[in-house]
């Protein structure tokens, strides 16, 4: 099969899971840290209008989410590499990183938890799950 190919599974696997743990966290975050009082959060409107009301504490689950979201993606991405490719699990935290750009561009959320999570969610949590996959590879003689 052609490398790309083989490339491209665990690159969509790792995708899939990493939007599926990020949508979790965000849907479970609204009852572990309620949304202020008259925050509309069911709507992009809603949440853009009303996200001057929101505390430090509830950006938390938000930057849980996008950085555990691309970390379980880019493990299994990484994990089911052929060849210890580091190429799958880089791409998952990069499109990642391109949405957590967009939500900058379409939220006014503070600056600080802008810069956090830009520069600690995506990227970060790939290179931690790629190593983690290497270690492991190594500690098992496979690579």
């Amino acid at each position: 099969m052609n490398k790309f190919f083989r490339l491209l599974l665990p690159t969509l696997l790792g995708f899939a899971l990493g939007s599926a743990v990020n949508m979790g966290l965000i849907m479970a975050g609204g009852s572990l840290i309620p949304p202020p009082e008259g925050a509309d959060v069911k709507t992009m409107e809603g949440l853009q209008a009303s996200l001057h009301l929101f505390e430090p504490r509830h950006f938390l689950m938000p930057f849980l989410a996008h950085a555990l979201g691309t970390g379980a993606g880019a493990l299994l991405a990484a994990w089911l590499a052929p060849n210890a490719s580091r190429v799958p699990a880089f791409v998952v935290g990069s499109v990642f990183l391109l949405g957590g750009i967009a939500n900058v561009l379409l939220l006014p959320a503070p600056v600080w938890f802008n810069t956090l999570d830009l520069l600690l969610a995506y990227l970060p949590m790939a290179w931690l799950a790629q190593s983690l996959v290497t270690r492991l590879r190594r500690a098992e003689g496979q690579g």
